[in-house]
């Protein structure tokens, strides 16, 4: 990857709708050749997916929790994500080092649904402690990084 390629991606990350013509004119490039980079930065796994990014009070999930979960044994890590992967409240999963060994982001109507997902956690194998943080705001919020100067 070059600098040509890491604007084109910054473009992208600010507006993944952008036409080529739009980014070919702020990089200087043909727009053929924006094309061409973009698939092959998709190609190469750099661009893993296009999503839409929502408000997640305006479509009615209004809490947002992190729950730090500490499993008993790591035997139980890939039945833990097993479980974790199918349930849509669980928005993000982090494998740590520390304490504890991963963090849910969770993101639900209601404090009452939050504590469902809760126990649900809880009711999963080898699970030793939960701790569970309401987020009060979003501070910064992005998706991915990448290399600065």
């Amino acid at each position: 990857m070059d600098e040509l390629d890491y604007k084109i991606l910054e473009m992208l990350k600010a507006n993944a709708r952008q036409k080529a013509s739009d980014i070919s004119k702020e990089v200087h490039l043909s727009i053929s050749t924006v094309i061409d980079r973009i698939h092959r930065m998709e190609d190469m796994g750099i661009i893993t997916s296009y999503t839409a990014i929502t408000d997640d009070n305006k479509v009615g999930n209004g809490v947002t929790a992190l729950m730090e979960v500490s499993l008993d044994h790591p035997r139980y890590n890939e039945s833990f994500i097993e479980g974790i992967a199918g349930n849509p409240k669980i928005i993000s999963c982090y494998y740590l080092t520390g304490e504890f060994d991963f963090l849910l982001k969770i993101s639900c109507r209601s404090s009452e649904e939050l504590e469902k997902v809760h126990r649900w956690v809880n009711d999963l194998g080898g699970i030793r402690q939960t701790k569970t943080h309401f987020v009060l705001r979003t501070v910064k919020n992005i998706y991915s990084s990448l290399p600065s100067d």
